[in-house]
């Protein structure tokens, strides 16, 4: 049996919108994690960004489970001595919660050029709408 390798002008991006509402964090970011990498297809190649777009809306009724809100904290540091910044998950929530989530699949993709693209394909918004109609995208449960 002979494997097949899949050109770069075969490889066709699909979009879909994801509802953030009531969803698990940790559940819902490796879903979307597997859609970015193309894990989900039968043509998947690691060496290949052959992955769909994901559109998130509603990113700040995520749920999230246990003590969460006030122990999990997201850590900066600018490079100078002592600039260590640090916001547990509750201010990260009220802030920024497309944030919240972009961090947690940007963390499960691959740490390299391929990783820091497939990202590129990924759009959080708080809110209900989205500027993405264009891209024709599909309604996917999770």
């Amino acid at each position: 049996m002979k494997t097949t390798r899949i050109k770069e002008n075969e490889i066709n991006h699909k979009w879909f919108v994801i509802d953030a509402e009531n969803k698990t964090l940790g559940r819902m970011s490796t879903t979307i994690a597997k859609i970015l990498m193309g894990k989900n297809k039968v043509t998947y190649q690691p060496d290949i960004d052959n992955g769909d777009g994901v559109i998130i809306i509603n990113a700040k009724k995520v749920r999230l489970t246990g003590a969460k809100f006030e122990d999990k904290m997201y850590y900066t540091h600018s490079g100078y001595i002592g600039n260590l910044k640090e916001k547990n998950l509750n201010e990260m929530m009220t802030k920024h919660p497309d944030k919240v989530i972009l961090l947690s699949v940007k963390r499960m993709l691959p740490k390299n050029k391929l990783g820091r693209k497939m990202l590129t394909r990924l759009k959080v918004y708080s809110a209900e709408k989205h500027p993405h109609e264009s891209q024709k995208p599909e309604t996917l449960k999770i």
